[in-house]
């Protein structure tokens, strides 16, 4: 079983992270790549913009955000061969840039490898 952590991508990476995935749309700003250490940009599975832009980091919308990105992951094959192969790693750390540690896109990423939304 894979342990799926989260971490803002601006705190130091560690070897204790396992793979490092970049989950935002859109690269963080001050970020140097290579200092970064991520193993992977999976901006594909990213929330639309469209559902970026409408969600704004409000988290007043937080739930509404959470079920329309579930559902945009539901119909994402990305997604779904992410699932697959997170198999094959014992640790995988989801990175964010976004202020809020509670109110991202990372932890409705999460939910959905976790099994939390139904696979299509």
């Amino acid at each position: 079983m894979t342990v799926i952590r989260i971490k803002r991508i601006y705190d130091s990476p560690k070897t204790s992270d396992g793979m490092r995935l970049l989950v935002d749309r859109l690269w963080p700003r001050g970020i140097v790549r290579e200092a970064a250490r991520i193993d992977a940009w999976v901006k594909d599975i990213a929330p639309s913009d469209a559902l970026r832009r409408w969600y704004s980091h409000d988290p007043r919308k937080w739930p509404e955000f959470r079920a329309r990105y579930l559902a945009e992951l539901q119909q994402n094959p990305a997604a779904a061969e992410l699932r697959h192969q997170m198999q094959k790693t014992t640790t995988l750390t989801l990175l964010y840039a976004a202020k809020d540690a509670a109110h991202n896109n990372a932890f409705v990423l999460r939910e959905f490898l976790d099994g939390g939304a139904a696979s299509s």
